[in-house]
């Protein structure tokens, strides 16, 4: 009689320190694209956020919606092609090609009111309720773009953009996660805000970009802000990102495994609390 009561007591306390497993679908650009392609960054990374938020809570599985170069209304305009399907949790990581892109925020009223996919807060509003008709009751989490400095493709250095230092088409990227918060705000959903919160700055993207001298032609290390008035020819200069300028990023915009880490840091905060 004692065994079997230590054996009902055994499987009561099993049981109660079993997690129930938890699907997340991870909606992104490229930052979240690329943990499933380390390839496509030299191998400058090994694992991306989602692979790092899982090994500290292995009872959740991911699904990568990261999608390479789009914005938040590239996703809203493919939706509904796009295969999301059914989950306990979503992660809604745009925002900064959106940016780059010169697409107009819009206001708070345009998610208010479902106004289309003509502003970033019209996206959002398609995007979100598409999620919740698929799941009323799923946790969505919302994460504001970083800031980013000057960015340099390593496959392809013709593909460049300065960084978050000056405005694109009137806009900072600061406004973009503003917004963002925003609507995290309105809809009382939880928001990373890696863009203020996260330790992640123009200062910290890399340690140096490499550069020729104005004066010299010599190459020489210049760190922010001293690197914003130094040209950059991709035709005919090195990349100008070694292995040892890799800091918070690998490229100026792309997390290394340093930057990936912050952020997945975050979300098992967010997501601890989501599973309560």
């Amino acid at each position: 009689m004692k065994k079997l009561v230590f054996a009902v007591i055994a499987v009561c306390c099993m049981a109660s320190f079993t997690q129930k497993k938890i699907t997340w679908i991870a909606i992104g650009d490229s930052i979240t694209y690329l943990n499933e392609h380390t390839d496509e960054t030299g191998n400058r990374i090994s694992k991306g956020y989602m692979t790092r938020v899982v090994e500290k809570l292995p009872h959740i599985q991911y699904v990568n919606q990261g999608h390479n170069g789009w914005t938040s209304g590239g996703i809203a305009a493919e939706i509904e092609k796009l295969g999301i399907v059914k989950a306990d949790v979503y992660s809604i990581f745009l925002g900064t090609n959106d940016w780059w892109q010169g697409r107009p925020i819009g206001t708070l009223a345009d998610y208010q009111n479902n106004t289309g996919n003509k502003t970033v807060y019209g996206s959002f509003r398609i995007i979100i309720s598409k999620l919740r008709s698929l799941n009323s009751h799923a946790k969505i989490i919302l994460i504001t773009p970083m800031q980013r400095g000057d960015f340099v493709y390593i496959a392809n250095m013709a593909n460049n953009a300065y960084g978050s230092y000056k405005g694109k088409n009137g806009q900072q990227l600061s406004q973009f996660a503003a917004a963002i918060a925003a609507i995290g705000e309105y809809e009382k959903i939880p928001v990373a805000d890696l863009y203020n919160k996260s330790g992640i700055t123009l200062k910290n993207m890399v340690k140096y970009k490499r550069l020729k001298d104005p004066q010299t032609g010599a190459y020489k290390n210049y760190r922010f802000p001293a690197y914003v008035n130094i040209p950059f020819d991709p035709a005919t200069d090195e990349y100008p990102y070694p292995a040892g300028a890799i800091n918070m990023t690998y490229d100026g915009l792309h997390p290394s495994d340093k930057g990936y880490t912050v952020i997945a840091d975050m979300l098992v905060k967010i997501l601890k609390k989501v599973d309560k």
